[in-house]
């Protein structure tokens, strides 16, 4: 009888995902789903600090905007990013999280939250059915590059590590929040690789002006709501928004001002400083607003005239003192016209360590549709590394989880093609 073979099973791939934040744990989470094993490495002691530190005020987990509103969020990439959202947008996300036993809710401005405004029950419940699935956790492991063999390298606290596997997802996120993992460290490793990484900058960000000091010692931290905002677009069209901001010690930061940030800093970059304009009086006209405060004040300071005639005071009155000196004051139109249109002269943003998030990083022409690196193959990247911004309201951590998902896809269409 002739001798019967059996072929033993081909090993598992395995693929090294660098980075557990929201894009890396999907990326995990869908490969693992693929039958593939996932070695997740993470340079903290534990995953997803920076997704626990953006829900401590509420976790706004995405939005409930249309698609095709959606994506416009994404200014210049809306076309890349709505390529990985349409694979897994903000539905799918809820999808997602009820299938973690977490409800959500739209709120009153259109974002998306849990029932229970928390990150953390989201977190440890995706950790441990992630953990239960397979994938394996390296913690306190900071990726250090490649060996001169194309191996990964990595720093660990019992010595150095070098690790193999048949696929790399880099999901390190940005430059913003350091001190809870994304310090941009990993510009260095891909530099070497001879990719030219786009300058790292704050997103979602406050910005500095330079007030006197009686401004910053007593009206810091003095909410401006509602105000609206006036801007002209490159195309010489008008556009206003409201929102809410707040006086900081340094400048001005708050919702309206991060939804502006990539205008406002890219005019510094360009001009040298950039002028915010606010209206300060939402709803009330300028010619009446002028009447009033036109009539006579007799022995009444300017503050007490201002807030009589019309609701005037505190940080508000302040701010006048900022732009207008003793003459322009005596001029109530002058006043009345500037608290309508008052201008912020912004001098710089703030450093991108105190930022919600980054703008720059692995520009997407260096990757191809599947965010694999097109001069390094088997390596895909994606989340708040790559070139892209979003503003707050859910679309940043929506993207993030999207650019994860479709690098594993990525990886599983790349892994088929070799096999084949």
């Amino acid at each position: 009888m002739p001798v019967q073979h059996s072929e033993s099973p081909a090993p598992a791939r395995t693929i090294a995902v660098i980075g557990g934040g929201p894009a890396g744990l999907m990326a995990a989470e869908t490969l693992r789903a693929a039958g593939l094993q996932v070695d997740l490495y993470d340079a903290k002691g534990s995953v997803g600090r920076k997704f626990l530190i953006a829900g401590k005020g509420g976790m706004n987990l995405t939005h409930s905007d249309p698609f095709d509103v959606f994506v416009t969020r994404y200014r210049e990439r809306r076309d890349e990013v709505a390529a990985w959202l349409r694979d897994f947008d903000a539905d799918a996300l809820r999808a997602w999280a009820r299938g973690l036993g977490v409800e959500t809710f739209v709120g009153t401005s259109g974002r998306v939250f849990p029932t229970d405004l928390k990150a953390a029950p989201l977190l440890r419940g995706w950790v441990k059915r992630l953990r239960e699935q397979g994938v394996r956790f390296h913690v306190q492991h900071r990726w250090r590059g490649w060996t001169d063999e194309g191996a990964l390298r990595f720093e660990a606290p019992d010595g150095d590590v070098v690790a193999r596997h048949d696929a790399t997802v880099l999901a390190m996120g940005g430059g913003s929040w350091p001190e809870l993992g994304s310090d941009g460290r990993w510009v260095e490793s891909l530099e070497a690789k001879g990719i030219a990484i786009a300058p790292l900058q704050p997103s979602n960000c406050g910005f500095d002006i330079g007030w006197s000091e009686h401004l910053a010692t007593r009206f810091a931290g003095e909410p401006l709501k509602p105000v609206v905002a006036h801007w002209i677009d490159e195309h010489g069209m008008p556009h206003q928004r409201q929102g809410e901001c707040v006086v900081t010690v340094t400048g001005i930061e708050g919702s309206l001002v991060y939804a502006l940030s990539p205008m406002l800093r890219d005019a510094i970059a360009r001009d040298g400083h950039a002028t915010l304009v606010l209206d300060l009086l939402p709803g009330r006209d300028e010619d009446e607003l002028g009447r009033r405060l036109g009539k006579p004040r007799g022995s009444r300071s300017l503050s007490e005239h201002l807030r009589r005639e019309a609701g005037v005071s505190g940080v508000r009155v302040a701010l006048l003192h900022e732009v207008l000196d003793k003459t322009a004051l005596a001029d109530t139109l002058r006043i009345a016209r500037t608290l309508k249109r008052f201008p912020f002269r912004l001098q710089r943003p703030r450093p991108i360590g105190e930022a919600i998030s980054s703008a720059g990083g692995v520009p997407i022409e260096a990757l191809d549709q599947r965010l694999m690196l097109r001069t390094l193959p088997g390596t895909f990247a994606a989340g708040e590394m790559l070139d892209w911004e979003a503003p707050t309201g859910g679309y940043l951590l929506t993207a993030c989880f999207a650019s994860g998902r479709h690098a594993a896809h990525g990886v599983i269409d790349w892994l088929a093609n070799r096999r084949a």
